[in-house]
């Protein structure tokens, strides 16, 4: 039988990104055969897909894909931030924006079904997607992505990987990209506050009822603390009302901002990666103490 050098291991594992022990078994068992060993690794690989998907893809990354008016922006999920590095899963996430911008499908699964191949994948974007599960050896989904082809400009900022943005607008492309920066990094949930939802208004409400009756003062007064808390709330939400990153005199609203812009935002979208997703929190402390616990039982 062939030796089985570092060399070989290193290499397989360049040309596949397969874990090293994964490696190793297939050289070993295709007796030194780099070529063999690949298309045992693609075979053995390709049931890691199946295992992968059960777990929770918290992490992931932000694309989009802008030709002229029309435009989409993806969130592609995967387990841990180190694969948001790697370039073949930021290649899938670019591809699935140009794809969603230029063939507009119905949902998710009609996104895998399209054309698409890389890495030796494929045919279809969903057939990467897993071939690429794995290789890599991390579960990845498609989570959400939005279209625009309504015929209105657009602006898009990208924070990293991990914050996008894409703003609707007529005017100053310039003034449209200042606002998509804001948007990012003030994060508000609504253009207007006529726009806000009325369960965010709610669950707001009933905070500010909670701790304007600790105050003890009579009811009309708790109140107008209740209603000028809820207002002040909206404007901090607002796009239009918050006040502009970029302001001079840090007074300016973003309204007032645009308006000397002789601009209008007509919508924004911003996606922030892993936003509603339950983490998996893992306690080391409590996981060393039950393996302690465990050896001495032994």
């Amino acid at each position: 039988m062939a030796a089985i050098t570092a060399g070989m291991v290193a290499e397989l594992r360049a040309k596949t990104d397969a874990p090293m022990m994964e490696c190793k078994k297939a050289l070993t068992e295709a007796e030194g055969d780099l070529v063999k060993a690949e298309e045992l690794l693609r075979v053995k690989l390709g049931t890691k897909a199946g295992k992968a998907a059960a777990r929770v893809t918290a992490e992931g990354v932000v694309a989009s894909f802008i030709d002229g008016n029309t435009g989409a922006m993806i969130e592609v999920n995967c387990e841990t931030d180190f694969v948001t590095k790697n370039d073949s899963f930021l290649a899938l996430a670019k591809a699935a924006a140009e794809l969603v911008a230029k063939h507009n499908p119905a949902d998710i699964a009609a996104l895998g079904a399209l054309a698409y191949a890389q890495d030796g994948f494929g045919p279809t974007l969903e057939d990467v997607r897993k071939g690429l599960i794995g290789k890599i050896g991390e579960n990845m989904s498609f989570r959400r992505y939005q279209r625009w082809a309504n015929g209105g400009t657009l602006a898009t900022y990208l924070h990293g990987t991990r914050i996008g943005v894409v703003v609707e607008f007529d005017g100053d492309a310039v003034a449209a990209k200042d606002v998509a920066m804001h948007i990012a990094a003030m994060k508000p949930v609504a253009l207007t506050s006529a726009e806000v939802s009325a369960d965010l208004i709610a669950r707001e409400r009933s905070v500010a009822e909670a701790k304007a009756a600790e105050s003890g003062k009579p009811a009309e007064i708790v109140a107008k603390m209740v209603e000028g808390s809820v207002q002040k709330y909206l404007k901090e939400v607002s796009l239009v009302d918050q006040v502009f990153v970029k302001a001079a005199d840090g007074k300016q609203t973003v309204g007032a901002y645009l308006k000397s812009a002789n601009t209008t935002v007509k919508g924004f979208t911003l996606y922030v990666v892993g936003e509603g997703i339950e983490k998996k929190v893992d306690d080391f402390a409590a996981e060393v103490a039950a393996q302690v616990a465990a050896a001495k039982g032994q």
